[in-house]
């Protein structure tokens, strides 16, 4: 069934094309992610404006309702198209960055890269609900996932060696490529007209979105238990290399070893999510996730290395699990007029506290004991995961039923 359901999908021109894009410009981005941090630090030599080099891309992600609701006023294959040539065309400005006094350049084109993402994620999420059959969106969004997640696991080496051998300019090219593929594919894309928005959903302005989001009895908890997961997930990430170090023994260059381990669960799961999620209610199956992330964090605190894989390759099964089955519930029971600014809002509901946590772990890493906070950690998301099951305001899953469209609908 897994193989089948992927099989329709990866069939489906618009799903493939998107897909496409995803590979392309996700690999040109993880490289970028890496450098810019390195770049910042050799340049100027501080620690701090390298950790502010990903803030700056993470900033955006604060104003995903305003972003979306341009994403829901624009058509969204032309805005996806052009947002990828603006970003290509951007990043070649980056070949000027060549010392300390010229790396606000870097800042200011790291902010408008975060800003393309959350308005082509926006335009993207509306139109996949659109191309795509409501009982393969979950196979499709798992799909994105794993190849973001796989993404990583190559993408950053090359980065790192571009950046050794070539210096940051030979990244940002490559980035810069990236993105100009990905409009073409974009372009390729066949979807219909889009409806123009009412009077009434011109009105909702930003707004709608969280108006969606709170007032459904179905986005409603499944957005609230990813913030709170994506909290812990980003305290947790704030220990890496306390535990590298403190708890393992190894130098911080083995957390690319953990990486591996984590993105390695991540596409597993990739590949389950859209079988899993017909065979178990939306919740269950978020609730599950949770859990296994949750036990996973708590594993982290052992002092030994095959414990350590093991639970970096289940929190990368699990964490996903959450944002699969609420972006999924976001495309399928969102009107289209404002389906743009109700995932951007559940972006920010769900990453905001991700950056913040990073932030805020920073410092209790050098306060509390990593045997007294990874368990606490783990033990606030399986307090998630059993009231997300547990509770009952709304119904379980509203997915759709029924038997799979044939090879000649999908």
């Amino acid at each position: 069934m897994a193989g089948s359901a992927t099989v329709r999908v990866l069939r489906d021109r618009t799903a493939g094309l998107f897909l496409a894009a995803v590979v392309v410009s996700g690999f040109g981005s993880s490289a970028m992610s890496l450098a810019a941090g390195i770049w910042v630090k050799s340049l100027t030599g501080s620690d701090s404006l390298a950790a502010l080099a990903l803030f700056a891309v993470w900033l955006p992600v604060l104003f995903g309702p305003a972003l979306g609701a341009v994403a829901d006023r624009w058509p969204r294959k032309p805005l996806l198209v052009w947002s990828n040539v603006v970003m290509a065309l951007l990043l070649t400005t980056l070949t000027a960055v060549d010392s300390a006094g010229r790396i606000w350049i870097l800042f200011a084109v790291l902010v408008l890269y975060g800003t393309s993402f959350v308005l082509m994620d926006s335009a993207e999420s509306a139109l996949v609900a659109q191309a795509v059959d409501a009982r393969l969106l979950g196979d499709f969004n798992g799909l994105r996932m794993m190849a973001n997640e796989g993404m990583k696991l190559l993408a950053p080496l090359t980065g790192a060696a571009l950046y050794a051998r070539f210096g940051g300019a030979s990244v940002a090219l490559l980035d810069a490529v990236s993105f100009a593929l990905a409009a073409g594919l974009y372009a390729l894309l066949r979807v219909r007209k889009q409806d123009p928005a009412t009077v009434e959903d011109r009105e909702g302005g930003w707004a709608a979105g969280m108006r969606q989001v709170w007032g459904s009895p179905v986005l409603r908890p499944l957005v609230l238990a990813g913030s709170v997961t994506m909290l812990c997930a980003g305290l947790n990430g704030a220990t890496l290399y306390a535990v590298v170090d403190g708890r393992l023994g190894h130098s911080p260059s083995y957390a690319g070893v953990l990486s591996v381990a984590q993105g390695v669960g991540s596409i597993v799961i990739g590949l389950l999510a859209g079988p899993l999620l017909r065979r178990l209610p939306e919740r269950v199956f978020t609730a599950a996730g949770i859990a296994v992330f949750a036990v996973a964090v708590g594993l982290r605190a052992l002092p030994y290395d095959a414990v350590a894989l093991v639970a970096c390759g289940l929190i990368g099964a699990g964490l996903p699990c959450v944002l699969i089955a609420a972006m999924t519930a976001v495309q399928r029971e969102t009107p289209d007029a404002f389906l743009g600014r109700t995932a951007a809002t559940a972006g920010t509901l769900m990453f905001a506290p991700n950056a913040v946590a990073l932030g805020l772990g920073a410092g209790l890493v050098a306060l509390v004991d990593m045997r007294v906070l990874l368990p606490m950690v783990g033990a606030a998301a399986l307090l998630t995961a059993a009231l997300l099951v547990t509770g009952r305001r709304g119904p379980l899953t509203d997915a759709p039923t029924g038997p799979l469209p044939s090879s000649t609908e999908a």
